[in-house]
């Protein structure tokens, strides 16, 4: 079937440089998603270093190396694997938002802002989580007080541009054609479906953890330390730890709710397929493999990660050729000043 164009209007020559840059609102979703990719690459690679931010030093009141002499590194260790973690996470959300803004916001999919705004509440709102414990983190606040201003901004300005669309189209499902799709392609799809719901369910238990009890039974196994120790080592250790906790946990479902709904919701498609690839082994390969360069290796621990990773792998190497074949059939974008 041949593609379908959809015409995108050209700039008007009185447009203003400002207008043309702002445009649709877009840009300033690009923006956010951007940001998000690069802080996840930043908190990898300093956790990667072992070192600690200066606003973790100065709260702690000692460095990483002063506490890397307790329990064999284990301590640093366990919050290196939080860390990495959360920046996998944070990669994999920002790599959506591309893709949200670049495809389904740029023809205007009515389930498209209902999920630019769902998103936001999780991901922005999450960083309130971390005031359960009493450390207020100056950064990731002075990050995200940053980039709230261009995500509104965005999301504002694209409102005014959508059609007037039901609450619940976030939550209706995409149809296939008359000719469906292959039973092949189907799996795979239902599979990624699975594994993202998975991926939002664990990100809130993980969320819930952090503000609550911060550690299951594996933690301080692994760490061979209880949480009175830590206390005793340092008042304030809990409390940073609780913080990465709940962002970590906060990264982790919203990425597995932006995920699940351009599943759900979106026309399969090569750049759907490219999105959600990208973003998954970003997310599983970081929650995954930082836990053999620990050393945490508990099979339970392990389970949940290492099968969702599974059926991840599973749904995108089924899929990936409907996928691919669906996509001569989608829309394609063409400007308004193409013959």
């Amino acid at each position: 079937m041949a593609e379908r164009d959809i015409a995108v209007p050209a700039p008007a020559a009185e447009d203003s440089l400002l207008r043309a840059l702002i445009g649709d609102g877009r840009p300033f979703i690009t923006l956010t998603g951007l940001a998000l990719l690069l802080s996840g690459v930043f908190a990898f690679f300093l956790s990667a270093t072992k070192h600690f931010l200066p606003h973790d030093v100065a709260y702690l009141g000692m460095t990483a190396d002063a506490l890397c002499g307790l329990n064999e590194c284990r301590i640093v260790h366990f919050m290196i694997h939080d860390r990495v973690a959360f920046g996998g996470a944070i990669s994999a959300v920002g790599v959506l938002y591309l893709w949200l803004a670049a495809f389904p916001l740029r023809t205007r999919e009515p389930w498209a802002w209902q999920l630019l705004i769902v998103s936001g509440v999780i991901g922005f709102g999450s960083f309130l989580a971390y005031l359960g414990y009493g450390y207020l983190d100056t950064w990731h606040g002075a990050a995200t007080l940053a980039l709230l201003p261009a995500y509104i901004a965005g999301t504002w300005i694209l409102k005014s541009r959508f059609p007037k669309s039901p609450p619940g189209a976030l939550l209706r499902p995409w149809r296939p054609g008359p000719d469906g799709l292959d039973p092949r392609t189907r799996l795979g799809r239902t599979l990624l479906i699975v594994t993202a719901a998975a991926i939002a369910l664990g990100g809130l238990i993980i969320l819930s953890v952090g503000v609550t009890s911060v550690f299951v039974p594996q933690d301080l196994a692994y760490m061979r330390v209880t949480v009175e120790e830590l206390d005793a080592v340092n008042p304030r250790l809990v409390p940073l730890i609780a913080h990465d906790r709940a962002g970590f946990g906060g990264g982790v479902c919203c990425c597995g709710v932006m995920m699940f709904f351009a599943l759900w919701c979106s026309a399969p498609s090569r750049h759907l397929w490219e999105a959600v690839t990208v973003a998954g082994t970003l997310g599983f390969a970081t929650a995954i493999f930082i836990h053999p360069a620990v050393g945490y290796n508990d099979a339970v621990h392990l389970a949940p990660a290492v099968l969702g990773s599974v059926l991840f792998v599973a749904g995108v190497v089924l899929s990936r050729r409907g996928m691919l074949i669906a996509s001569r059939a989608t829309p394609r974008i063409r400007s308004g000043n193409e013959a």
